[in-house]
């Protein structure tokens, strides 16, 4: 039977590690394995795996988002994998629809939710209420509610394995995150791999709790830094992509 690793990148997010953890076990029947990386946390987020009792790998300092991922990627097992934010609350059927959007045409490589926190397409257009109000709404299984994307968000981001054997792992020089996700679903269309939005599932996302602790400006910073990194790179602005 086919499993999904899921693997969570975390940095002193305990609480919100705990509760993306639970809303995993509450909302997903599905064969999975859950991988968390602590990212040098100092507040016991180690702890909160061991209650938990799930796989967790401890790096000694904080690597950054694209690093702790590719941990993550190398320990897993699953023929699908899942990237997950810890601020993440995962929904009814969430899963199963994003599988079965993921399985629906051998050249789809990378799919995405709905979401209430998130730049481009993928968030929801409507005012947010309540979790249980958007699941109601959206999370009915519905391939005509599957759109075509350039750009898949890294904060719930679902691709084949297939897909990792031939672009490889997340590009690092991002450092401590924004713009990997990007750079990936670009290296993924360039390898002649379609990306998805499933309109039939909606998850909840806290937003930029990682980043808050650093100050507003040292967040834009990065990501100004982040995207000339890609200009860098590729030679296109990533904007046209959202």
């Amino acid at each position: 039977m086919s499993k999904t690793s899921i693997i969570i990148p975390t940095f002193n997010g305990r609480d919100l590690l705990k509760d993306c953890l639970y809303a995993i076990r509450q909302h997903t029947p599905e064969p999975v394995e859950i991988i968390v990386v602590d990212n040098g946390s100092t507040d016991g987020t180690a702890d909160i795996c061991r209650q938990e009792k799930v796989t967790f790998i401890s790096l000694p300092a904080n690597r950054g988002f694209p690093a702790a991922c590719n941990a993550g990627l190398k320990l897993a097992s699953g023929d699908s994998l899942l990237l997950l934010n810890n601020d993440v609350l995962v929904t009814r059927d969430w899963l199963k629809h994003l599988l079965a959007c993921l399985h629906s045409e051998p050249e789809i490589g990378i799919v995405g939710p709905l979401t209430n926190f998130a730049s481009g397409r993928q968030q929801i257009t409507e005012p947010f209420t309540h979790v249980d109000d958007m699941t109601e709404r959206f999370n009915r299984q519905n391939p005509g509610s599957w759109q075509p994307a350039q750009r898949i968000v890294g904060l719930c981001f679902l691709f084949k394995r297939e897909l990792l054997e031939r672009i490889g792992f997340l590009d690092e020089r991002y450092g401590q995150g924004h713009y990997e996700d990007d750079d990936y679903c670009y290296r993924a269309r360039l390898a002649g791999y379609r990306l998805m939005i499933a309109g039939d599932v909606f998850v909840f996302h806290h937003g930029s709790s990682s980043f808050s602790r650093d100050g507003e400006q040292r967040v834009q910073e990065l990501i100004e830094r982040n995207r000339q990194q890609f200009i860098a790179k590729w030679q296109v602005d990533p904007a046209v992509f959202i």
